[in-house]
């Protein structure tokens, strides 16, 4: 079959970074070891915290995004005909954001899918690109990552006393940031480019890690209504720390058994919460192999503590921002790792890198 490369990379986040400083004059403090263990000094958002206005929205940032990429890449928007766009936080129901996006790019026809599979969509989104880039059904596709999340935040503390603001409600309010990362990935000769990648579902018996309740069909919109909050946000922060090591070390697993290929010659590996204290220890308390991890030591790149928990924009996001620093480099072997905390998904693939 014919090899895929990524021959372009974009990412885009909005305003000034948020630092965690004023997050704490909004919601109040944490505790110092939960504090700590989140890692996150910045982020960005598309909602101002003083006034809840949006500076844009979701389809703003993906377009951005992939324009850069496109830019990067040297490609004109005409030439894609596959695009794949994962997000939680669109900015309607429907019509799909990745077809406002197709809208704005000025293309009348092409092939689109969106992904609801938060951290792991994206990567996800490589391996179905890659098997139709190779088997000749599309030459160009654009994969785009975006995630507007703040607009769910604002209301948790807008016009509300910090001291009133229960600690469950606090924590997400430090995690999450917004933003949008895009991939272009085409068809060609020559080594390298994108292997076969792993994914799964293995929370199939767990409640959710992160749950997103209202806007949805899961109760009268008239019973919604009444609600304190039109969106909940709620995340279980002890059941992520009991459970994202194990998607990490299983995904890590699965993608180099799906690529063929030893952990030793992996030169980075890029998974978003990959550096954060919480994780490194959970996977000590847990007694977890980490045979794969270890070798991997040094080698993990990971943009979370200056981004924010940014969703599905993490991997192209991060990835893009690796490669603009001159942390990627031509020949670099790149593994890859997306996971997700709302029912425990987690993609991997690897990538050996051929662009400049």
């Amino acid at each position: 079959m014919t090899n895929v490369h990524v021959i372009g990379t974009g990412g885009y986040q909005p305003g000034d970074p948020i630092p965690t400083s004023e997050i704490e004059r909004l919601v109040g403090p944490l505790p110092a070891d939960v504090l700590e263990g989140l890692a996150i000094t910045s982020r960005h958002w598309i909602a101002d915290p003083a006034t809840g206005a949006q500076s844009e929205n979701n389809s703003d940032m993906a377009l951005k995004a992939a324009q850069r990429a496109l830019e990067s890449a040297g490609v004109d928007a005409a030439e894609i005909d596959l695009m794949i766009l994962a997000t939680g936080t669109p900015d309607y129901v429907l019509p799909p954001v990745v077809n406002l996006v197709q809208e704005r790019l000025g293309l009348v026809r092409c092939a689109t899918m969106e992904l609801r599979s938060g951290g792991a969509g994206v990567v996800q989104a490589m391996e179905i690109a890659r098997r139709f880039l190779a088997d000749g059904t599309y030459r160009t596709a654009l994969l785009i990552g975006s995630e507007a999340i703040s607009p769910v935040l604002i209301p948790v503390f807008l016009g509300q006393d910090p001291a009133r603001i229960r600690m469950r409600e606090r924590i997400p309010v430090y995690m999450f940031g917004d933003g949008a990362g895009a991939l272009v990935m085409r068809a060609g000769e020559g080594p390298g480019g994108v292997s076969a990648g792993a994914t799964a579902c293995i929370g199939g018996d767990r409640k959710p890690g992160i749950h997103a309740v209202g806007g949805g069909t899961h109760a009268p919109i008239a019973e919604q209504l009444k609600a304190k909050r039109l969106v909940d946000l709620r995340v279980d922060v002890v059941g992520a720390g009991d459970f994202t090591p194990q998607m990490v070390i299983e995904g890590i697993g699965a993608t180099l058994a799906a690529a063929k290929v030893d952990v030793e010659t992996v030169d980075l590996c890029l998974v978003p919460e990959g550096n954060v204290g919480w994780m490194r220890d959970s996977l000590t308390d847990q007694g977890l192999d980490q045979g794969a991890w270890k070798a991997l030591d040094g080698k993990v790149i990971d943009s979370l503590p200056v981004m924010g928990a940014v969703g599905c924009a993490a991997v192209p996001l991060f990835l893009d921002d690796a490669w603009r620093s001159g942390r990627i480099r031509r020949g670099d072997r790149v593994m890859v790792v997306g996971v997700e905390s709302t029912k425990w998904i987690y993609a991997g693939a690897v990538i050996d890198w051929t662009m400049p």
